[in-house]
Formats: structure tokens, sequence, C-alpha cells
């Protein structure tokens, strides 16, 4: 298991495969985003899986499959959904949904229930769903739901379906620590050591041959047609709506001002704040007793401690805030005295008080004028996120009641544009761009998950208030680029790939001399090739686990060979083949090292816990008797991944 996993996570399709499990346990009803693919072949309303008396459409796993290539996208932009599917990304996608679907309908048969009270409040504490007061807000659910196209049914099934998975295996997945014993051959492989040597053949150091013939461009063009074949692409109809578009409407009138500054105007009048001083006693005669020593001249510190209390200070003190504080016959006598007059004891809710005061600042009032540019900004400011609001909410009433891109812009008075073709990423070309416009880097992520027969939709944009009114166009379906604009490229990379075959050939050679004993820089050197200098290799396991993906793929090799071994690997982007030697293996030994000891019985604690949650989850596939369509499947798949021979 532990090393089907390592296996695994190292692997290209394995790194997809490791986020979309992220994906779905992470996201959970937020998936259930139901927005139609728009293939063709099968109804959509046909059944892939059913587990009692539940079915997964093919219109919902094309609903999950989409919303996990969505988030896919954030960590590799370019996807498609055909290079998600052939990598992996549908298998993970169904089995995780059947999964799902077999732990509810287990939970079901054994009795366990949630309640609609404890769904209804985990949707009441989800923060999208709060208002600024902290406390649901009915608008922003229906918002969600409106945005998304799905129902409130469809939120709290999904919910149900997460929490009972959660009660089954959160148990399961934490069984806590191995005991050290176990740990320790595990916790001393990291301290493995392993020494080595690389040596290099760029394809630089193989000669380039004769020029391409026409035939043999033809030939490899024909044979390497996925390498040009650019990624599908999306014309988009958008319409952007920015603050700065109403910032002329926005502008505060003087009647505003005056009438914002008269509503405020306790905020603006003179005031005077105090410094104060106070003990607060529970016993009226003990609360005499201090104020009696106050008011003959001990500080109220030193009268406080004598009595096992501790005086507190309130400094900058409104008369509004400390009435409220302790009441309004305190705040009324604290504020009427002068400097150094000791007031009370008077009664509050909280017991006796003894106030002083220790300072008294006159506040200046501030009038119209001197306020006047900061009402103004103020005023302008709300009616500016008004306005926003007031339009967003126009167009989104519009595009409920089904009204088109072109009936919500000429309503709104819209600036309508129309892009070029658009990558996932939001660029226009394959290369030499730069980094692409960050609207038209939203608006083509929010067109590659719409269909050209959907509804237009609003898209709220990066600067604040901002908003983009966005409508698929036109698929511009991915396809290869013809050899005669871009045959220069072709045969340069025809020529490199005669020099990786030549640098393969080489590194093979020298493997074989190194098998039979002769020293690595001989071998380098008898292969007659200018080659860079032989470079060691020293390291230990516990680095390969802290440098992670930065780890030289030599180092890696490294510690997948034999002692005495030589292997060629391929360098990345085929820039040449390394040869790697391992020439000794220093075994380690963790006893008496508790850190590492400790941390590597809480990795194998995890594992140990997603191999009992696997064992688990197959178990209830098999008492439930899911059953699957596989026809059915293969056709979708092969849809999606753009393999299907059918037509409509």
């Amino acid at each position: 298991m532990l090393t089907n996993f390592r296996r695994i996570i190292f692997s290209t399709p394995g790194k997809i495969v490791a986020l979309l499990l992220l994906v779905a346990l992470g996201v959970g009803f937020a998936m259930m985003d139901v927005q139609n693919l728009g293939v063709g072949g099968p109804s959509a309303s046909g059944a892939l899986v059913q587990v009692g008396d539940k079915k997964l459409t093919q219109q919902e796993m094309q609903d999950r499959l989409r919303n996990a290539l969505e988030r896919v996208r954030q960590q590799q932009p370019m996807l498609d959904m055909a290079q998600f599917v052939r990598t992996g990304g549908f298998e993970q996608v169904l089995n995780q949904v059947i999964d799902g679907m077999a732990l509810e309908e287990y939970a079901g048969q054994h009795g366990m229930v949630v309640s609609p009270a404890a769904i209804d409040g985990q949707i009441a504490s989800i923060p999208a769903f709060q208002g600024f007061d902290g406390k649901f807000s009915q608008q922003r659910f229906d918002q969600f739901l409106s945005e998304q196209r799905i129902t409130a049914e469809q939120v709290r099934s999904d919910i149900r379906r997460e929490t009972l998975v959660q009660w089954l295996m959160a148990p399961i997945a934490d069984p806590g620590p191995v005991p050290a014993e176990l740990a320790l051959p595990y916790a001393s492989l990291m301290l493995e050591r392993r020494k080595g040597s690389v040596g290099y053949i760029p394809i630089g150091a193989i000669p380039p041959g004769n020029p391409p013939t026409e035939a043999e461009l033809q030939a490899y063009y024909k044979k390497n047609v996925g390498r040009y074949t650019l990624p599908e692409r999306r014309v988009v109809r958008y319409a952007v709506v920015t603050p700065a578009q109403f910032e002329a409407g926005a502008k505060a009138t003087d009647a505003e001002i005056a009438a914002e500054y008269k509503k405020n105007a306790a905020q603006y009048a003179a005031t005077t704040r105090r410094n104060l001083a106070q003990i607060i006693v529970a016993d009226e005669n003990a609360a005499k007793g201090i104020a009696a020593k106050v008011k003959a001249g001990t500080s109220m510190a030193d009268a406080a401690k004598a009595a096992g209390l501790q005086a507190s200070t309130v400094q900058n003190a409104e008369k509004e805030a400390f009435a409220r504080a302790s009441s309004a016959a305190i705040a009324n006598a604290a504020f009427a005295g002068a400097q150094g007059t000791v007031v009370g004891p008077l009664r509050s809710p909280l017991g006796w008080h003894i106030v002083r005061v220790e300072g008294i600042e006159q506040v200046a009032g501030k009038s119209l004028d001197q306020v006047r540019d900061e009402l103004a900004q103020t005023i302008a400011k709300t009616k500016l996120a008004t306005a926003l609001s007031d339009l967003r909410a126009k167009i989104d009433s519009e595009i409920a009641g089904n009204s088109t891109f072109d009936e919500v812009v000429t309503g709104s008075k819209l600036k309508a544009e129309t892009s070029a073709p658009l990558f996932a990423d939001g660029r226009t070309a394959m290369a030499g761009e730069a980094a692409p416009d960050p609207t038209l880097a939203q608006i083509a992520q929010a067109s590659f998950s719409m269909e050209t027969s959907d509804d237009p939709q609003l898209i709220p944009l990066g600067e604040e208030g901002a908003f983009a009114l966005v409508k698929t166009d036109r698929v511009v379906a991915a396809a290869p680029r013809p050899l005669a604009e871009i045959r220069p490229n072709v045969a340069d990379d025809l020529v490199r790939s005669r020099q990786l075959d030549g640098a393969r050939t080489a590194a093979n050679a020298i493997v074989a001399k190194l098998s039979k004993g002769m020293p690595i820089a001989q071998a380098m050197k008898e292969s007659g090739l200018n080659l860079p200098a032989i470079q060691p290799l020293d390291a230990s396991r516990g680095q390969l686990a802290q440098m992670g993906e930065q780890l030289p793929p030599p180092v890696r090799l490294m510690f997948s060979m034999a002692e005495k071994k030589a292997k060629a690997i391929p360098a990345p982007e085929r820039g040449g083949y390394w040869i790697v030697q391992l020439d000794d293996i220093e075994e380690g030994n963790a006893k008496g090292n508790a850190a590492l000891i400790g941390q590597t019985r809480g990795q194998l604690g995890q594992l140990i816990g997603n191999e009992y949650a696997e064992q688990f989850a197959a178990a209830a596939r098999k008492a439930v008797k899911v059953k699957r369509n596989e026809a059915a499947i293969a056709a979708l798949k092969a849809q999606l991944s753009g393999q299907a021979t059918g037509g409509n």
C-alpha cells in the first residue's frame, strides 16, 4: 500500500488525482453545480450508477466533472476536459461519487439520520451565506442558489450525504500514532544516505544531421500532431461594469452633505473627554469607607489595594459611552465635577462605584465646512455602491426572466464587446504573450464553465464592486495548427528529436559499460562527445521528503536503484539524458531519535487511517450492491475525452 501511494503521488496524473481527492473531500455540496456540458451521445437523464434508490445520472456526473476541472484549473489553467479525463480525472470523480452514495446508503440501512435542523444549522454557519451582522442571510443564500443554478434541496442533499460520510469515516480514518516499534524501521529509512555520480548528455552534444526533407517533416508532424494541437478556445461576448462608470452621478450634492451633517450632528458637536479612575465594590458600607479614604487624600490604587480590590482606569471616556458601562446617574456625576472630584459611592447593576476625575479634555466641535470633504466621500461611496447593487439586481432579474444578452445590454445601456478566441487562462496566443489581462482571465474562466446554450451570467471582477455580464458566443474546438503555419517549429522539433535519440543511444552505451565495471569518467570520455563534468550525488531520504517537487530527478532515481548499478533517464524539456550511478548505501538507525520516531508514528498513522477508510468504503460498496452501467460510463468517458466515434 505504501509503495503504491508513493508511486501515485509522484506521477503527473497522480498529482491531479491527489488534488481531486482534496476537492472531493473539501467542496462538498458546492460541487452540485447544475450546468449542461452539451456533449452528444446518450440521454443526459440516463443512470450511470444506482445505489439503493439513488441514481447518478449522466447530467450529474458531467456537472461534478466540470466543477472538479474548474478547481484543478486553478493550478493548471490550460487543462481542458479531454486532458482531465485522459489523465484519470473521470475515474477519480466517479469513484468518489460512488463511495459517497454507497456510504450514504450504508448509513441509512443502519439507522443513521441527519435531522433537517442540523442541515439548516450547517447552512447557516457557512460564511458565504451570512450578512454583515454575522447571521444567516436568506438573500445571500438565494443569490448563491441563483448564481449556481441549483435548488435548496440539492444543497441540503449534499450536506446530508457529506455529514453521514463524515460520521462514518472520521473515527476510522484517525487511528492515532502507530507504536514506536513499528515506526522505528521507517524512521531509520529516513536516515539512509546514498552516494553516487551523475553524468549528463545534452542534446547539443549530438550532431544535428542533415536538414529534414519534406517527407520527414510530414511524417513527424503526423506522428506528433498532438504536440501542435491548440486547446479548446472560447469566443466570449461580455459587458464590463466598473465603479468608474458611475462616479460622475455619485458625486454628493450640497443638499446631501448638509442633510448628512444634520443627521450626524451629535458626532460633530463639541464634547468633553475625561480620564477616570474607578473602584467597584459589592457592599455599600465598604464603598463608603473607601470613598472617605480617597476624599481624605489616599490614592485610588492604595485605597482599592487596602480593601483587596483593584482600581481601573478609563482613558478618553465620553459621557454616553461611560453611561452605558455604568449608569446615567454615575456618568452625570462624573462629568459634572472638576478635575480631582471624587464621586460616589453610586449604585449600578455591577455594584457601588467610586469614581475620581483624573483629567479633562475639551474637544472642539467640527463645522460643516471642516467635514465637507469627508462627508462628500462617504456619500459618494454609498451612492456608488447603491448604483452598482441596483444595476446588478436589475440584470439578475432580467436574466431570471429569460432575457437574452443583447436585451440585457440594451436595457441597461451597457457596452458589449466580443473577445478574440480565448484560452482557459485568458490568453489569445499560445506563446509570445505576456500575462493575460486580469479581466479577460476572469471572463475566460467563467466562459469555460458555460456552454453556448446557457443563459448569460454575472461574474464579480477584481475591482471592488465591478462585475461583468458574460455569454459564451462560440466554442473553437481543439485542432492542430496547419504544418505550413508552423513549418520552422516542426523542423526544429524534428532535429531536436534526432539529437534526443542520439543522446539516448549514447547514454545506453555508457550504462552498458558501467554495468561491466568501467569507471563512469572513462565511460563518458569514450563516448567521444563533448560532455559536462561528472557531478557527485550525496543525499539522505530525509532530504528527499523535505525537497519534495524541487528534488532533482537524478537524486530521486538514485533512491530507487540497487547498489553498484547505473541507469539512464531523460532530462526535462527533452534536453538530453542523465546517467546515474549508485556507489554506496549507508543504512540509517533512528534508535534514540525520539523526534523523528514521533513524526514517523504520526505519518504512518495517517497512511494507515487512509487505508482503513479505503477498506471501509470498499466494504460499504459491497454491502449495498452498487450497480454500474459500464456501457454508459464508457460512452460518456469517450465523449468527454474526445474519442467518441458515434454521432449525436
